[in-house]
C-alpha cells in the first residue's frame, strides 16, 4: 500500500493526480489556498492534446465526461494583419486533435470525480520544512500544519515545495499579457466578433500582439501581448482608464475592430507577466517529494502547459500504483520520464514564442500553421 499522498495545489495537475490515485485506491489530500472552487475565474479556453491531456483524462477515467465539455467549432484558427486583413484561415472540420473546453468546466469535472473532503480549501501554504528521514511539515497561514512522508508540489510557478528540490527561480521573459473580455460580442461588438471568427485569432507583430478566442455564449477572451519591462505594466488594472489607454497606444494604427478588445473591454484588464524556469530544469532525487506542472517546468505559453500538468499528474499517479509499497521506485520512474519530456516541451514553447513575437512575426507562425516550418 502506498502512503497517503499530500498534494499542494488544486489546479488541473494536482486534481488529475488525486483522481488517478483515487481510481487506484490510493488515499490523497489536496491543499489549496483558494477559499472555494468558485473563489476566482479559472481562465478561458483550453485545447486538450492527443498526446498529453487526453491520455491523462483516460487514466482518470473521465473520457466521456470530457467529451461532454467540448465546444464544437473552436479549433478554427485565423491570423490577421494589424489592419485586419486575413492572412491565414483554417476552419474546424471536426478532425483536429485539439478539442477545446472551458478550463473552469474541466476543473469542476475533476473536482466532482473526487471523494468529498479530498480538497481542503483555504489552506495557503506558508512554509514547507524537511524533518529528516523523508518526512516534511507543511505549515499553513491559518496556523495549522501537516506532516507527511509523500509530498507533491502542484502549486505552480511560485511553488513553496520546489525549494526542497531545486534553487531555480522563475525569470521574467520580457513580455506580459494583458487579459480582457468582450461579453456577448456577437450582439454588442459585431465587427470584433467577425474579426475573431469561430475559434482562435492571432494578430501579431514583432514584440506585440492581440490574440483572442471565442468562448461559450459568444464571449471573446483576449490576451494583449507586449514586450516591455515588467514595471511598464505597473498600475494597469481596475479603475485606471489612463493605463488602459496606454496599452491601446501601443497599437496605434491597428484596425479598430482589433483594438476594441482593449478599449471596449467589459472587464478590468488583468496583467499576466510571463515567467519561465530553465528549459532543462531538473533536480536530484530527494526522498518522498516531487513536483508536477508549472512547479516543475514553467515555460512560455504554448497551449501545452495545462496538458503537461495533467499528464504529469496521471503519470505520477500511475507510477505510484505500479510500485505499491515502494515510493522511491515510483518517484524515480516518474522523474526519469518527466525531465526529458519537460525539456522537449520547453524547447518547443520557446520556439513558438519566437515565431509569434519575434522579428519575423507573423510570418513564422503562418508558415507553421501551413506546415511549412
Amino acid at each position: 500500500m502506498t502512503a497517503h499522498v499530500t498534494i499542494v495545489g488544486a489546479g488541473l495537475g494536482g486534481l488529475t493526480l488525486a483522481r488517478v490515485l483515487h481510481v487506484h485506491g490510493i488515499p490523497a489530500t489536496v491543499y489549496e489556498a483558494e477559499a472555494s472552487p468558485e473563489a476566482r475565474a479559472q481562465g478561458g479556453m483550453l485545447d486538450i492534446h492527443d498526446g498529453t491531456g487526453r491520455p491523462a483524462l483516460r487514466a482518470a477515467g473521465l473520457t466521456e465526461e470530457f467529451r461532454g465539455l467540448v465546444l464544437e467549432g473552436r479549433q478554427a484558427t485565423r491570423a490577421l494583419a494589424p489592419d485586419g486583413t486575413v492572412l491565414y484561415e483554417e476552419d474546424d472540420d471536426g478532425t483536429g486533435g485539439r478539442p477545446e473546453v472551458m478550463r473552469g468546466e474541466l476543473r469542476r469535472t475533476l473536482l466532482a470525480s473526487l471523494p468529498a473532503g479530498t480538497v481542503r480549501w483555504g489552506h495557503k501554504v506558508r512554509a514547507v520544512h524537511s524533518l529528516g528521514g523523508g518526512r516534511y511539515e507543511v505549515s499553513f497561514a491559518d496556523g495549522t500544519s501537516r506532516v507527511t512522508s509523500l509530498l507533491v508540489g502542484a502549486d505552480g510557478a511560485w511553488s513553496r515545495v520546489r525549494p526542497l528540490l531545486s534553487g531555480a527561480v522563475p525569470e521574467y521573459v520580457g513580455m506580459s499579457f494583458v487579459e480582457t473580455y468582450l461579453l456577448g460580442a456577437d450582439a454588442r461588438h459585431p465587427a470584433t466578433a467577425k474579426a475573431v471568427g469561430g475559434g482562435a485569432m492571432f494578430a501579431l507583430a514583432p514584440g506585440r500582439a492581440i490574440q483572442a478566442h471565442r468562448e461559450s455564449g459568444g464571449d471573446l477572451h483576449a490576451y494583449v501581448a507586449l514586450r516591455k519591462p515588467s514595471t511598464w505594466f505597473d498600475g494597469i488594472g481596475p479603475g485606471d482608464p489612463a493605463a488602459v489607454a496606454r496599452v491601446a497606444e501601443e497599437f496605434a494604427g491597428w484596425a479598430p475592430e482589433l483594438t476594441a478588445l482593449i478599449t471596449d473591454a467589459d472587464t478590468a484588464p488583468v496583467v499576466r507577466p510571463l515567467h519561465t524556469l530553465p528549459a532543462a530544469h531538473r533536480w536530484d532525487r530527494v526522498r518522498g517529494v516531487t513536483l508536477l506542472g508549472d512547479a516543475a517546468h514553467l515555460m512560455p505559453p504554448s497551449g501545452e502547459g495545462a496538458n503537461l500538468a495533467m499528464y504529469d499528474g496521471a503519470e505520477l499517479g500511475t507510477a505510484l500504483a505500479a510500485h505499491p509499497g515502494d515510493v522511491e521506485a515510483a518517484l524515480t520512474a516518474y522523474e526519469r520520464d518527466l525531465f526529458p519530456r519537460s525539456a522537449a516541451a520547453a524547447a518547443d514553447a520557446s520556439r513558438l514564442h519566437a515565431l509569434m513575437f519575434g522579428d519575423d512575426a507573423p510570418h513564422g507562425l503562418i508558415r507553421m500553421f501551413a506546415g511549412q516550418d
